[in-house]
């Protein structure tokens, strides 16, 4: 995967790969992220494996799935032609929920016609951000359900947008000529082929939570959670899944490297819902890892975006088959067979006893 980062960077305008690849203020939390791994060590079991594994995971909407998701990222069309119809059939022929968004540059329902290329019941979850005007937030959910996306996920760690250092610096605040967020076209105060603003909305509070649940049919999973009491009270309000998630880095910088907050979170969700986990995944030890502490899959955003650049849809193929072909072999190596045979006990601190 290094390897498709480097094309993609040389291949990349600066600016556009500087959006991808920066975060939020000094981009501490990006760098811990991926630190954060390189502070535990998985601790094996011997004599208790098997010849085959079974990798997959049950997740929301999608029942049967690989380990490896494909976490919400923005604007694919910003770093390959095919945009998110390349991440999409890459995604289904994987067997990895696809997680496209609002942001996306290509509207949700051709996002679910392209995975429908690769896999005839493929797992698209819709990413949404919550709009302060009610009426356009139900239209989005309107339109997610009506492409067949089988889950929806509300990113709740975004009250304003976060300073992006990168994108300051480079003058970078909004879409060239060409492209848009075509999710927010033709919504409800616009004409047609209009486009709503996607301003963040610092006033939400739990009881939208509850609007948007009795809004839809579809499974809801929240996006952004570090404390161990939201996670509570995520599950008290109705939601079908949590995400440990610090918006890769992007937001406040000044929180834990997601992996850190894991623990917590999935001891404080004591197995009602299934939890997530997304930041700083870049090998398939790194999915052991977060597995055994409490995951049920792990995401990863900007290893897919480099491989989109790099190669298109081969590239982010590449990126989904190298994680989960590596998952599968520090499975064996640890002794098993499923993915519940990882265990917290089985993960240490680097430099500790045991």
């Amino acid at each position: 995967m290094r390897a498709l980062h480097e094309t993609a960077r040389k291949t990349l305008d600066p600016v556009r790969y500087d959006y991808v690849a920066g975060g939020a203020g000094e981009e501490r939390v990006l760098a811990d992220n991926e630190r954060a791994f390189d502070r535990y060590a998985l601790l094996p079991r011997v004599l208790r494996g098997s010849g085959t594994r079974d990798t997959s995971a049950a997740l929301p909407g999608a029942p049967r799935t690989a380990p490896v998701l494909v976490a919400p990222t923005a604007f694919h069309r910003l770093v390959h032609r095919d945009g998110e119809r390349a991440t999409a059939r890459a995604a289904a022929a994987e067997g990895a929920v696809l997680v496209t968004g609002t942001a996306a540059t290509t509207a949700v329902r051709d996002v679910v016609a392209a995975a429908r290329e690769a896999a005839p019941d493929p797992a698209v979850w819709f990413q949404l951000y919550p709009h302060p005007r009610r009426e356009v937030t139900a239209a989005l959910v309107r339109r997610a359900e009506d492409a067949g996306c089988t889950a929806l996920v509300v990113t709740v760690d975004s009250p304003v947008f976060g300073r992006h250092t990168r994108d300051l610096r480079n003058g970078f605040t909004d879409l060239p000529p060409g492209y848009a967020a075509e999710n927010m076209r033709g919504l409800p105060g616009t004409g047609p082929d209009a486009l709503t603003d996607i301003p963040m909305s610092p006033a939400a509070r739990w009881p939208d939570l509850t609007e948007t649940l009795r809004g839809t049919s579809l499974p809801v999973l929240l996006k952004g959670v570090l404390h161990p009491d939201d996670a509570r009270l995520a599950v008290e309000h109705g939601a079908a899944g949590v995400i440990v998630s610090n918006h890769g880095g992007r937001q406040c910088d000044a929180v834990p490297a997601a992996l850190d907050c894991l623990p917590a979170v999935a001891g404080a969700v004591a197995g009602r819902v299934p939890v997530l986990l997304d930041g700083g995944v870049r090998r398939g030890s790194d999915v052991a890892v977060a597995l055994a502490l409490g995951a049920a899959a792990a995401g990863v955003g900007r290893p897919v975006v480099w491989g989109l650049a790099a190669e298109g849809e081969t590239g982010v193929r590449r990126v989904l088959a190298a994680l989960c072909e590596e998952y599968d072999h520090t499975l064996a190596l640890c002794g098993g067979r499923r993915n519940a045979d990882l265990t917290a006990d089985m993960v240490v601190r680097k430099g500790g006893t045991w």
